[in-house]
């Protein structure tokens, strides 16, 4: 038996009720559109988990661009424009001047972030693997670009889930990554008047699968160059230096995470920094900075390991691939780069252990 309930303009919905009368959502809603719906619940058969997988996002075709770097530039957690009232003009104002740039850099990797792509089909590989352990959806959730909080938790609710997991795909923890998602995800909840169980991992330096993933990589890396002397490098996302000394735990974090490396592989690395951008003070050394440097001392070869990415997207195909290869030649090195993780059934399996991790506490 089914019934009819109507949504209006404020998409509020008393989830609670819903959750005690046992109904779920047959079709999903749509939450772009402001709009009186129409949507029909029936009764569930059993408790569905929805995992959020929180990423970045990014543009997926050139008209995204500017779009995509006003999200990015209107968040102040990220960066502070001038005063509140001014923040989303001076964004404007920076996507508009920075996105034929940021165009030409995504039209060298294909016209657009792969990201999305990669993340929903990290999302359907942890929903499979996640299948013999219980009911599971599993979706992307992305802060910047589609699809945003609003339309997954939509989606979510259609399905009938009666308890959220939020699994950031960022590693490290930062204010500018995770913080950020869990704080636009919280915001979306209260607006929906959402009071289904919420888990969060916070953050996960140091899973197991996710290290062997990046010592597997760093030993077949390293095979490429076939015995001759090689610096590793990582390399993670810059972050202005005043995240860190305001208490952010990223840099910990990351440093936490490659000393598990190296314990398997008995290899010291280098940490640097790319990514920055903005006048403001940021994290050093720089990835540009220290490949000058290991010029200058003399190093032939390098092999790059992007630690704070988890899948492929502009960061490690353009900057990394083809700016920072480019660099490293025309400073007579090599340079080879590890692949992200994406769907690595190994990594997979981490991400696995983490939600099962989340539900139990």
């Amino acid at each position: 038996m089914t019934e009819r309930i109507h949504l209006d303009h404020t998409f509020t919905i008393d989830i609670a009720r819903w959750r005690n009368q046992g109904a779920k959502c047959i079709f999903p809603l749509c939450p772009q559109t402001a709009k009186l719906k129409t949507i029909f619940i029936s009764m569930p058969n059993q408790s569905t988990t929805g995992i959020l997988l929180l990423n970045l996002g990014g543009p997926e075709k050139p008209a995204d661009v500017e779009p995509f770097l006003y999200n990015l530039f209107s968040d102040r957690r990220i960066i502070r424009l001038g005063p509140f009232f001014l923040q989303k003009f001076i964004a404007r104002r920076i996507a508009h001047r920075r996105a034929p740039t940021s165009r030409a850099n995504y039209k060298k990797i294909g016209g657009g972030s792969p990201i999305l792509t990669i993340t929903r089909q990290q999302a359907e590989a942890l929903e499979k693997v996640l299948s013999n352990t219980g009911s599971y959806i599993v979706r992307p959730c992305m802060r910047y670009w589609h699809p945003f909080a609003k339309e997954v938790i939509f989606e979510m609710l259609a399905a009938g889930i009666t308890r959220l997991v939020a699994l950031p795909l960022y590693p490290h923890y930062s204010l500018a990554t995770t913080g950020s998602s869990l704080a636009d995800l919280s915001r979306i909840l209260q607006k929906l008047n959402c009071s289904l169980p919420l888990s969060v991992i916070r953050s996960w330096p140091t899973q197991p699968e996710y290290i062997r993933c990046l010592v597997e990589r760093v030993k077949k890396g390293l095979a490429q160059f076939n015995g001759k002397p090689v610096e590793l490098v990582y390399s993670a996302h810059s972050l202005p230096k005043k995240f860190i000394d305001e208490g952010d735990p990223y840099v910990d974090e990351i440093q936490q995470c490659i000393a598990a490396v190296e314990q398997q592989t008995g290899i010291r690395g280098r940490l640097c920094y790319q990514s920055r951008s903005g006048p403001v003070e940021w994290l050093q050394p720089s990835t540009p900075d220290m490949l000058r440097n290991l010029a200058d001392n003399g190093c032939r070869n390098i092999l790059m390991v992007p630690v704070s990415f988890v899948s492929d997207h502009v960061e490690t195909l353009y900057e990394i691939d083809i700016l920072y290869r480019q660099m490293a030649g025309d400073l007579g090195m090599r340079l080879e780069s590890t692949p992200g993780l994406n769907t690595e059934p190994l990594f997979i399996e981490g991400l696995k252990k983490l939600v099962l991790q989340g539900v139990a506490a």
